[in-house]
């Protein structure tokens, strides 16, 4: 377990490499994100204060990372290592379910995503985005957040110009 410091726009996971720690954000924000052949970065995951982020597959697993994470702000961490969460699950009864249950929760985050985008309009994706992250709107460039929902930023304008209109 290290305190660390990371600068905005630090690399934290390059695709390729393997993830050998998770990161719970004490301060700043962290993103992961993947870019496409066509340099668009798509952003997956946002984790500003109290949030937690690691790429599981490759950090539980140790196999190369399928996204990159930086720091779009200064961000103050605590980094976890796999020895770390090891000990955790021999000293600290019941952690192995607390664990698990925690990634099941990822994993349901993941699922309710990937559905919001496959079934939901825009509006109800940004608004969904907004319950969730509610001071990221005023934090972040417009084209992170469309990114992040997967829309152009035009039409993130337009949603939002719409919604103040009502």
């Amino acid at each position: 377990m290290k305190l660390r410091h990371v600068e905005k726009g630090q690399l934290l996971l390059r695709v390729g490499e393997v993830c050998l720690y998770g990161s719970f954000v004490l301060k700043g924000c962290l993103r992961s994100y993947v870019i496409d052949e066509k340099g668009k970065e798509h952003i997956i995951q946002f984790a500003p204060e109290n949030w937690w982020i690691a790429e599981q597959i490759s950090f539980f697993n140790k196999e190369p990372a399928i996204y990159y994470i930086d720091a779009i702000e200064a961000t103050d961490l605590v980094a976890l290592d796999l020895a770390f969460f090891e000990e955790l699950n021999r000293v600290v009864p019941n952690m192995p379910q607390m664990l698990s249950s925690l990634q099941l929760n990822s994993l349901r985050s993941f699922q309710k995503r990937l559905i919001s985008h496959l079934s939901e309009t825009g509006e109800q994706r940004y608004l969904a985005f907004i319950r969730t992250y509610p001071s990221l709107s005023l934090r972040f460039p417009l084209w992170m957040i469309a990114s992040y929902l997967g829309m152009a930023p035009e039409s993130l304008s337009r949603i939002r110009k719409e919604l103040a209109d009502k």
